[in-house]
């Protein structure tokens, strides 16, 4: 039996290689693996089938503001536990692990910055943060962000990725809605412009208020977007749902929507929406054609 035991030449044990978590992605779209480099330099749109991964609030500011610099306001507002909420955890452990999660305070940043070289008070939602949920503090920043408008003379861009007011803030997340779409009507009385870009998802009490009022209502395609989700509608109509109901393209083709625009070409489109609301140069353009510069404000303390 020595041939049995006898090594056979040329043969060499192999160790298995690990592959380090992260270099590979599966696309929810269509189910394709994407090497994950090549993903974030398309900005996360898959190749194959165009699916948009869901990104993050610091990937919009680079992707559609100039040189990614936004000069963010009201960095340090946070939210309180009035209602002593508690489901599987406190609120406030809540809150304190999205912050650690995602770096900031709460579900939306806003601030200052330019579209080639337009100024725009501009926010972004955040979904990684409680599931870009609406509560007190949210609503104030948004509040805060249409009054620099207001204030400005500047055109207004929100960003929305939401799943809706945040139920651990009760009757408080929802006065969020009325707040902010009052304000966005002394916006519109001023005619200063403002555009919403919804992303996946966009849904109940973010999409009943702010994110549905804008002058331009833009998206992303394949997004999520509506008030209750469709398996609560089925439940409650009793009906099955159109095909695609509630998607961007189904919201497009009902007049919900003025457009759906690719990621990748997000900053070229809103560069030519404010070109044609505001005229050249700065300021925003008045009935008689007209610019109207901005005013100028002194800083802002910090919260």
């Amino acid at each position: 039996m020595e041939w049995f035991r006898k090594a056979k030449a040329g043969l060499t044990k192999q160790t298995k290689q690990e592959i380090p978590d992260g270099l590979w992605t599966k696309c929810g779209g269509c189910g394709e693996i994407i090497y994950a480099r090549e993903l974030e330099r398309r900005s996360w749109v898959c190749p194959a089938c165009e699916y948009h991964f869901r990104i993050g609030h610091t990937d919009y500011i680079r992707l559609l503001l100039d040189d990614g610099v936004l000069e963010e306001y009201d960095r340090g507002l946070v939210s309180l536990d009035p209602l002593q909420f508690k489901d599987k955890k406190k609120y406030p452990e809540r809150i304190t692990a999205a912050q650690q999660k995602t770096g900031i305070a709460d579900a939306v940043v806003c601030g200052i910055g330019k579209i080639n070289g337009q100024p725009v008070s501009f926010g972004v939602m955040e979904f990684a943060f409680v599931g870009g949920s609406m509560g007190s503090v949210v609503g104030e920043k948004i509040a805060r962000a249409i009054e620099r408008a207001l204030t400005r003379r500047i055109p207004l861009i929100l960003v929305s990725c939401s799943g809706g007011a945040r139920m651990q803030e009760g009757i408080l997340s929802l006065m969020q809605m009325a707040k902010t779409s009052f304000l966005l009507g002394e916006l519109a009385e001023v005619k200063i412009p403002y555009i919403s870009v919804l992303t996946n998802p966009t849904t109940a009490g973010v999409m009943a208020s702010y994110a549905s009022l804008g002058d331009v209502n833009i998206a992303e395609p394949r997004a999520q977007l509506g008030f209750a989700g469709p398996r609560v509608i089925r439940e409650t109509i009793r009906q099955e749902l159109p095909p695609g109901f509630q998607s961007s393209e189904f919201f497009l083709e009902h007049g919900f929507l003025d457009k759906i625009v690719k990621r990748t070409d997000l900053k070229s489109t809103l560069t030519t929406l404010l070109t044609f609301l505001c005229g050249p140069g700065s300021g925003v353009a008045e009935p008689n054609g007209l610019t109207n510069p901005a005013p100028t404000e002194p800083a802002e303390s910090t919260d």
